[in-house]
């Protein structure tokens, strides 16, 4: 089964969430280097638009996610655009540094930091038919980012019951209760 990603460390996250025999392959691993545009509004859109692009020129099981940040004071921002939030071009470190500037300016003087993290998977089987998974946890974005594991706007999310951010946690309970962890956890009791 081919995972729509060149992030390195989504695949990783990922194969850690799904079944043990479950082995998964990356798009450099089907010898597919080029890039696939998010063009759609929408996570769920993204997220078909990547699997519909695989699977078409494949033919082979595909799935893929998109996740966006919704902070409730910025209308829903970052949202479907979260990945490419502060218009960097770079590496996924260098991007992920300026989103993250980005946002705390955005919020900065505002007293509603409330936020929530939102993953969907869209998954094509080997009858070309098509199926979603969400998770989402809610939280807030801390005034100051923190920690030093995980990737993306991890430093800055503050899960609801907890007073780390996600990159201040082991990846191993990162992993267990974050919205990718949600919506994987229904994508992988789907496949088994």
């Amino acid at each position: 089964m081919v995972f729509a990603t060149a992030n390195r460390h989504k695949l990783e996250e990922v194969q850690a969430m799904l079944p043990a025999g479950l082995q998964i392959k990356s798009l450099s691993d089907i010898g597919f280097t080029g890039e696939i545009p998010e063009t759609e509004l929408t996570l769920e859109g993204n997220a078909l638009l990547k699997v519909r692009h695989i699977y078409d020129r494949y033919g082979v099981p595909c799935f893929a996610d998109d996740t966006g940040l919704e902070a409730e004071a910025l209308d829903g921002a970052p949202g479907v655009y979260s990945a490419r939030y502060a218009g960097v071009e770079g590496s996924s470190e260098v991007c992920a540094q300026a989103n993250m500037v980005k946002l705390l300016r955005e919020l900065s003087g505002k007293t509603n930091r409330k936020a929530r993290f939102r993953t969907i998977i869209a998954y094509i089987d080997a009858d070309n038919r098509e199926y979603f998974f969400e998770g989402a946890v809610n939280g807030s974005i801390t005034e100051e980012a923190a920690g030093c594991e995980g990737f993306g706007y991890d430093p800055v999310f503050m899960p609801d019951g907890y007073d780390v951010t996600y990159a201040q946690m082991p990846p191993c309970e990162k992993n267990r209760i974050s919205h990718r962890a949600k919506a994987f956890q229904k994508f992988a009791d789907f496949i088994s």
